[in-house]
């Protein structure tokens, strides 16, 4: 006997992070629970090329999403660094409130710099990040990302080293405990 042909549906899924809805392809609703899926917020940031990876959770028929993974695209970076200038990056793995979190802050100068001062604001960065860090949640830090006010917090205090031309995280990759 052959067996009826299912159809794929498609589902809205809110992304609360950015305030926007889409939709996701499925059979059923409750498939999607665990999924990841990547929003490019270009558009959203004024051509700030950022790849933003989102886990999906269904709870009562209601598809939404939380933050796993920010990203810089690299396109981006190598528009942004000019000749005449140096770039200090840096990674490491600290813990927030409810999560483990993975950071690569990525900083211009406006000029070429020595190596002296490109590890004081590597250094800087890091210190004020771990500082920054434990007092607030993986949800908080990434929206902080996105409306650049972590960026802007750190420039500030990096400025008394040497002025940046860019200040970004380049990578903020979340964890779960």
């Amino acid at each position: 006997m052959a067996q009826a042909k299912r159809k794929k549906k498609f589902f809205e899924v809110e992304i609360p992070i950015v305030g926007k809805e889409t939709q996701m392809q499925a059979y059923e609703i409750e498939e999607l629970n665990g999924r990841f899926m990547k929003y490019d917020l270009t558009r959203a940031l004024k051509g700030k090329s950022v790849m933003l990876t989102l886990n999906v959770k269904v709870e009562n028929k209601k598809a939404t999403t939380i933050p796993k993974k920010l990203e810089v695209m690299p396109y981006f970076i190598r528009r942004m660094v000019r000749k005449g200038t140096n770039y200090v990056e840096d990674s490491f793995e600290t813990e927030c409130k409810d999560a483990d979190l993975k950071i690569k802050p990525f900083l211009v100068t406006r000029r070429k710099v020595s190596r002296a001062v490109r590890k004081a604001l590597r250094n800087e960065a890091k210190k004020e990040l771990l500082e920054y860090v434990k007092t607030k949640s993986a949800e908080e830090l990434f929206s902080e990302v996105l409306q650049n006010q972590l960026q802007k917090k750190l420039s500030l205090k990096l400025k008394k080293i040497y002025p940046l031309a860019l200040c970004e995280i380049r990578i903020l990759d979340s964890k779960k405990k």
